[in-house]
């Protein structure tokens, strides 16, 4: 099956519970429709470049999955109705990475940044 990577971002008003919670149904919505979540980050809430619907911060969360299109369309449609995701971003790679995202990684463990001066 293909492999996908999706960053969610949920209304800045909830809970993490919520925000963590969200992330557990749209995993549910992928195994009901013969899919799999091979990895789950709930990021946390973050400041975001600009506004999105009147919010300025955000709850992002990042899957890794291993899913049929159309289970992967019907959760994005999902998502595209439910009233407390604000965007999201699905990507098709060839192969996951081993480990934690970028993102969860310490600034000490990042190996491709530039020294700095």
């Amino acid at each position: 099956m293909p492999l996908y990577e999706h960053v969610m971002i949920a209304r800045q008003d909830l809970s993490n519970a919520q925000a963590e919670g969200l992330v557990e149904h749209f995993g549910a919505v992928l195994a009901d429709n013969g899919g799999t979540v091979v990895m789950s980050e709930y990021w946390g809430v973050k400041t975001m470049a600009y506004k999105i619907n009147k919010n300025r911060k955000g709850h992002y969360a990042f899957l890794r999955t291993d899913a049929p299109a159309p289970a992967v369309h019907e959760m994005e449609r999902l998502m595209r109705l439910h009233d407390d995701v604000m965007r999201v971003l699905t990507i098709k790679v060839d192969a996951h990475d081993e480990g934690p995202s970028v993102q969860m990684q310490k600034r000490e463990e990042r190996d491709n940044r530039r020294e700095r001066r």
